[in-house]
């Protein structure tokens, strides 16, 4: 089983996401550093165009490998509290922190990534400069 679009669905932080390799994916804030790299081997289902391996719960011997590119923020969320008739108002806001992963490499057994094959580029032929 070989292809270029294998896809895996991982589950980090109580949320599943489907993958890709070479995505860059926001997940709930991990405790790594910006450059480390991390395995997440909670692999729910794993396919590409022709065949999907579903897990029970996990497929056995499946990972994903990504890279830390850091901590990013969120978008603001803005809570407001409010109660008639007492003149009690609170508005407050918050961000929240997410890790933005890299997708390196998606390994399971019976599956191999391919690279896509890149076409040749042709080559341009030079004018001459009297134009012909």
């Amino acid at each position: 089983m070989e292809g270029t679009n294998i896809y895996a669905i991982i589950e980090t932080g109580g949320k599943q996401y489907r993958v890709n390799q070479g995505q860059t994916l926001d997940v709930d804030n991990l405790n790594i550093i910006e450059g480390e790299t991390v395995e997440l081997d909670k692999v729910l289902v794993i396919g590409d165009e022709k065949n999907t391996t579903v897990g029970a719960p996990n497929v056995a011997g499946a990972k994903v490998t990504a890279t830390s590119k850091g901590t990013v923020r969120g978008d603001k969320i803005i809570v407001y509290k409010f109660k008639s008739k007492v003149r009690f108002r609170k508005k407050t806001g918050h961000h929240q922190l997410f890790t933005r992963l890299a997708i390196d490499k998606i390994e399971a057994p019976g599956f191999e990534y391919k690279e896509p094959v890149k076409k040749a580029r042709r080559i341009k032929k030079e004018e001459n400069e009297s134009g012909s």
